[in-house]
C-alpha cells in the first residue's frame, strides 16, 4: 500500500484485459485492479470505462494522502510520440485515437503512453533481470512475441516507434501466416499459440503422444510444458522448435547489436528452460563467437507487473514531473 508522497498511474491495456496500480518513484507497486476491456464494444465505451478505471485510482490516492503526478500506459501497436494509436492489431477500434490527449483533457494530467513490450522492457531495465545489462533485448513471449531494445540503458523505440519487433522476424520464407500478413514469422513457432500449434501438427502427422487424448481446451502451452517435464516427446519438441526459431533470431540480433544481454518474459517465459538447449545451440552455430560469449540469456524478474512498472517509470521520467 502506498501511503502519502508522490505516486504515478500505471496501466497496463491489453485486449483482453487492463490492468492499473498506483507506484511510487521508488518502483513500489500498490494493490492491482483489474478490468475487462471489452474492445467488442467500441472505441467510446472503452474510453469512458478506462477514464472512470484512472479516476478511482485518484480517489484512492487522495483518500491515503498521495499526489498523483502522471499517468503512463503500455498497450499492444504502434504508439506515436504524442500517444496516438496509430495501429493496433488487438484494439483495432482505438486506431488514430490520441488517447494521451484524450486522458489527459479528462483527469488533469500528463499522460505518456507506450507499446507494452516497450513498457515491460524499461520496467525489467530499472527494477527486474535488466539492471545489470547496460544494452539488452526484452522479449515477451505470449499469444505473440514483442520485443522491446534498451541501449545503454536508454529505450530505443526507432523513428517511428516500431522499432524492437523480433517476433516479425522470418524464420521460414514459405512458413505459417502470420496475424501481420507475412509467412513464417518467428512468432508463429515461439510464441504459446506457435508451441500449441506445433503439437497439433506433431499429433496430425500420427506421432504417438498422450496430448492426443487431451482435449483441444486442454492443450495449453502450461500443460504442454507439464507433459514435456513428465517424458512426452511431442510436448518436449514443441518447445525444443520454439527454442531453435527464437535462438535463430537472436543469433542476428546479437550479430547486429553485440547486446549485454536477453531477458524472456511473457507466460511462455515460465517454460524457458525447455527452450533453452535449442535457443543456445543456434546462437552458437549462428552468431559471431565474440558477441556470442558475452550475451547472457535471463527469465524476467516482474512477471505481469513489469509493464505497470515500466509505463509508470517512463511517464514519470519523459514528462518532467520530478
Amino acid at each position: 500500500m502506498i501511503m502519502g508522497g508522490e505516486s504515478i498511474l500505471g496501466i497496463d491495456l491489453g485486449g483482453t484485459n487492463c490492468r492499473g496500480a498506483l507506484v511510487a518513484t521508488t518502483g513500489e507497486i500498490g494493490e492491482i485492479a483489474r478490468m475487462s476491456t471489452r474492445i467488442d464494444e467500441g472505441c467510446d465505451s472503452l474510453l469512458r470505462r478506462l477514464i472512470a478505471f484512472c479516476e478511482q485510482f485518484l480517489r484512492r490516492a487522495q483518500d491515503r494522502g498521495s499526489r498523483v503526478s502522471a499517468v503512463g500506459m503500455g498497450t499492444p501497436g504502434v504508439i506515436a510520440a504524442d500517444g496516438t494509436i496509430t495501429f493496433s492489431p488487438n484494439l483495432l477500434p482505438l486506431n488514430g485515437l490520441p488517447l494521451a490527449a484524450a486522458l489527459k483533457d479528462a483527469l488533469g494530467l500528463p499522460v505518456t503512453i507506450v507499446n507494452d513490450a516497450n513498457a515491460i522492457a524499461w520496467g525489467e531495465a530499472l527494477f527486474g533481470a535488466g539492471r545489470d545489462f547496460p544494452s539488452f533485448l526484452a522479449v515477451t513471449l505470449g499469444t505473440g512475441v514483442g520485443g522491446g531494445l534498451i541501449l545503454t540503458r536508454s529505450l530505443w523505440e526507432g523513428a517511428d516507434g516500431t522499432a524492437g519487433e523480433i517476433g516479425h522476424f522470418m524464420v521460414e520464407p514459405e512458413g505459417r501466416i502470420c496475424g501481420c500478413g507475412s509467412h513464417g514469422c518467428m512468432e508463429q513457432y515461439a510464441s504459446a499459440s506457435g508451441i500449441v500449434r506445433t503439437v497439433h501438427e506433431h499429433l496430425a502427422a500420427g506421432e504417438p503422444s498422450l496430448l492426443g487424448d487431451w482435449a483441444d481446451t486442454e492443450l495449453t502451452s502450461h500443460n504442454i510444458a507439464l507433459a514435456a517435464r513428465g517424458g512426452d516427446r511431442v510436448a518436449a519438441s514443441a518447445f525444443a522448435e520454439a527454442g531453435r526459431r527464437l535462438g535463430q533470431v537472436l543469433a542476428g540480433v546479437t550479430n547486429l547489436l553485440n547486446l549485454d544481454g536477453v531477458v524472456i518474459t511473457g507466460g511462455a517465459s515460465e517454460s524457458l528452460d525447455l527452450m533453452l538447449p535449442a535457443l543456445n545451440e543456434e546462437i552458437d552455430r549462428r552468431a559471431f563467437a565474440v558477441p556470442a560469449d558475452r550475451l547472457r540469456i535471463a527469465r524476467g524478474a516482474l512477471g505481469d507487473n513489469a509493464g505497470i512498472l515500466g509505463a509508470a517509470r517512463l511517464a514519470y521520467d519523459r514528462l518532467g514531473v520530478h
